[in-house]
């Protein structure tokens, strides 16, 4: 999962064989209606800082069994490991998270406003424009693409926030938890650096690795004040690889660790500290 790692870096270029950026959690899509690719380094370089979830491959890879399973891998560990010591009402009440809805509501607005404020301000910066260009065809096909993101990278939220934040924030502070999530997300990837005809064949892993940690840091604050939310780490993810948003690299990542630096030193007390983190995997029945 730096934005678009959470990633994301998406263009739209009506030419077969128009510049593609580097950034994407999975990849850098190349449709008949024109190259889209997130790039982020998970978006764009940083890995997520921006959009890249399932933009890596062309099409053809992207339609295969292995592609969608790799993507998954993180959440099928998590409901198989659920599923084999809880059985499935532990799976049900695991899966009862996607209800939790409430925190503070800085971070709804963060998710919802934030991140594409910042991939449109990176973009700016660079000289590029507010949202992505459209292919000819129009949004249908970006929203078509939009939909499909939200199968991919949102799903590995459900190993990354769903199982191993809680466990790992039973035995220590929530800011190590996240930033060895990050570690893990970033390694996770690095094969794919080494396949051909992948988005992140051109990319620097440095970067990426970068990018994942500090999305993973940035999400440990909204998963916390959410009580374990699986729906909020899905949003960010979902919007870290939103083909709307213009490709911003290397400024959103950038920014991103900006942000990451400020909300680290303003929820320090929360971050360096169990108390009051969120550690259930399995939700206990509701009393009554």
């Amino acid at each position: 999962m730096i934005a678009r790692t959470f990633t994301r870096e998406s263009r739209y270029d009506t030419s077969a064989a128009g510049n593609r950026p580097a950034h994407a959690d999975m990849g850098a899509v190349t449709l008949r209606v024109g190259n889209i690719r997130p790039d982020l380094g998970h978006r764009r370089q940083l890995h997520p800082v921006s959009r890249g979830h399932g933009r890596d491959l062309r099409p053809d890879q992207r339609r295969t069994p292995i592609f969608f399973l790799a993507t998954w891998a993180p959440g099928i560990a998590a409901v198989t490991l659920i599923l084999v010591r809880s059985g499935w009402r532990g799976l049900r009440a695991f899966l009862s998270r996607l209800l939790l809805w409430r925190c503070a509501p800085v971070w709804w607005l963060f998710i919802l406003a934030g991140l594409p404020l910042v991939f449109m301000a990176g973009s700016l910066i660079k000289g590029g424009p507010l949202l992505a260009p459209l292919p000819p065809e129009g949004a249908g096909p970006v929203l078509a693409l939009l939909g499909m993101m939200l199968s991919l990278g949102p799903v590995e939220e459900l190993g990354w926030r769903g199982l191993a934040q809680p466990i790992l924030q039973r035995h220590m502070a929530p800011i190590w938890a996240g930033a060895l999530i990050g570690m893990t997300w970033g390694i996770w990837h690095l094969p794919a650096f080494h396949l051909a005809g992948v988005v992140f064949e051109d990319w620097a892993f440095l970067p990426f690795f970068i990018g994942n940690v500090t999305l993973a840091i940035l999400v440990t604050p909204i998963f916390n004040s959410a009580r374990g939310s699986l729906l909020l780490p899905m949003l960010f993810h979902w919007q870290l690889i939103n083909p709307f948003w213009p490709d911003a690299q290397p400024w959103d990542t950038w920014i991103l660790v900006a942000v990451a630096v400020a909300v680290v030193w303003r929820h320090r007390d929360s971050l360096f500290s169990p108390t009051g983190a969120a550690t259930e995997v399995v939700p206990p029945p509701a009393a009554g």
